[in-house]
């Protein structure tokens, strides 16, 4: 009896674990994509909040490929890489602040329409990845980190739309440029909060 119930429980983790890189492959492949589409859009655009947001996308997909190298391994592995998407997520805090930076001091005015577009787009592709990592954000530090960095994407979209609009009302850089703040301090935060859950946990394991 002792022997069925742990291959019970063997065949469901396996069967959680397959669920879980069925998902992250998934986002990974629409963060990728849509890091691309972005990224262009917000230099062509000029709009800081785009060019920010467009790196968050490619440090989700970076996230989302150190998630997948873990998903089989040790508790430590994952807390591991958990502190790596910390660093991550700070130092994309870092380059959002030196574009801000840069941008306040030459004065380049964003393209709203551009922003706007692009935005929704974005939006709606982070609002799908978020749905499908939901499911998965308490099954451990891996997957709720990951479901963590989703999350603020769509506080960092939002925040994107908001900018358009006002740049679209205003014709002034100054919305572009306090969205891109923003988004260094939700990156700051988040990067936080992950490093000390990932250090905690690292040193229960050792």
């Amino acid at each position: 009896m002792a022997d069925q119930c742990c291959q019970n429980k063997a065949k469901a983790l396996a069967q959680l674990k397959q669920q879980q890189a069925r998902v992250l492959w998934i986002v990974l492949g629409i963060n990728l994509v849509m890091f691309v589409v972005e990224f262009g859009a917000g230099i062509r655009a000029e709009s800081l909040s785009l060019t920010g947001d467009s790196l968050d996308m490619l440090g989700d997909a970076l996230v989302y490929g150190t998630s997948l190298y873990v998903i089989h391994r040790s508790t430590k592995a994952q807390a591991g890489a958990a502190l790596l998407k910390g660093v991550i997520m700070f130092v994309f805090a870092i380059a959002v602040f030196a574009r801000a930076t840069y941008q306040f001091f030459t004065g380049a005015s964003p393209e709203a329409s551009i922003m706007g577009v692009i935005g929704v787009a974005v939006l709606l592709a982070n609002l799908l990845c978020l749905l499908l990592l939901t499911r998965h954000r308490d099954d451990n530090l891996n997957m709720s980190s990951v479901w963590l960095c989703s999350r603020n994407d769509i506080i960092a979209n939002t925040s994107v739309l908001a900018a358009a609009g006002l740049v679209f009302l205003t014709h002034s850089l100054l919305p572009d440029l306090a969205v891109g703040l923003l988004l260094t301090f939700v990156f700051a935060k988040s990067a936080g909060t992950v490093l000390s859950q990932s250090w905690r946990q690292i040193r229960q394991v050792q």
